[in-house]
């Protein structure tokens, strides 16, 4: 009797047992974000070749490597072989993190550039027009950055 009573507890573990469902794996893991930081994977190589003129240019804009002591669930995930044995790089690409206000600079910044050069076309396009066959302008495009947060 006791062994029939064990094997309906079993049938109803595995009844209550929610479906395991399978996903794809992320190719790069997402990192748990630190408040004020904004989070990047920068390149260092392409199919094996160092890109030091990438690394070196994102490091001059405020981007720092992040440690692997930041991110302890990604130790395992670190490429070995990697150059940078402190932080986390995984197939050629950087964790880097830089302040939130650094990178609403960065976007402000191109965002004005981008307006101040569809003003130079606008102008440049107007200044063609003739008062016997008219152009008109039509601006109604937006240029949007990041996720919009």
């Amino acid at each position: 009797m006791t062994t029939n009573k064990l094997a309906r507890e079993l049938d109803n573990r595995e009844a209550a047992e929610r479906p395991k469902v399978w996903k794809q794996a992320e190719l790069l893991p997402e990192p748990d974000k630190q408040a004020g930081y904004k989070y990047r994977w920068i390149r260092t190589s392409t199919l094996g070749a160092a890109d030091p003129r990438n690394l070196s240019a994102k490091l001059r804009e405020g981007w720092e490597p992040v440690g692997v002591e930041e991110q302890p669930k990604m130790q395992m995930l670190v490429d070995p072989n990697s150059r940078y044995k402190d932080n986390i790089e995984i197939s050629g690409l950087l964790l880097c993190k830089t302040p939130e206000e650094l990178v609403d600079q960065r976007n402000s910044h191109f965002r004005n550039q981008a307006e101040n050069q569809m003003d130079a076309v606008d102008n440049s396009f107007m200044r063609q027009s003739d008062p016997r066959a008219p152009l008109f302008k039509e601006s109604k495009s937006t240029t949007t950055f990041g996720k919009g947060n």
